[in-house]
C-alpha cells in the first residue's frame, strides 16, 4: 500500500466518525422537534441559528479551518435539520 492509499484511508476512517456524529446530531434534532412541537415553539428560530453558526464558525477558526467553509456547512445542516423539526412537528399535530 502506498503512503497515498494510507492517507485516504485515514480519511475514510475520519469521514465515518463524521456521518456518525451528524447521525447522533440529528437523533438530538428528532428529541428538540418533539419538544418543540409539545410546547408550541417554532421549527426555525433565527436567532438560534445565528448563535449556532456564530460559534461554528469560531471553532473552526481555532482549529485552523476556513471559518467560512465550517458556516456555508452548519448553513447546510442546519438547513436540512429545521426541515427535519417541521416535518416531525407537522405530523406530531395531525
Amino acid at each position: 500500500m502506498t503512503e497515498l492509499d494510507n492517507l485516504r484511508q485515514e480519511i475514510d476512517a475520519i469521514d465515518e466518525v463524521v456521518v456518525a456524529q451528524l447521525a447522533r446530531r440529528f437523533a438530538v434534532v428528532r428529541k428538540v422537534a418533539a419538544y418543540k412541537g409539545k410546547h408550541g415553539i417554532p421549527a426555525v428560530l433565527p436567532e438560534r441559528i445565528d448563535v449556532v453558526k456564530s460559534r461554528c464558525a469560531a471553532l473552526a477558526a481555532t482549529q485552523d479551518l476556513d471559518p467560512e467553509l465550517v458556516r456555508a456547512l452548519y448553513d447546510l445542516i442546519i438547513k436540512a435539520a429545521c426541515r427535519l423539526e417541521e416535518e416531525i412537528i407537522e405530523a406530531d399535530a395531525a
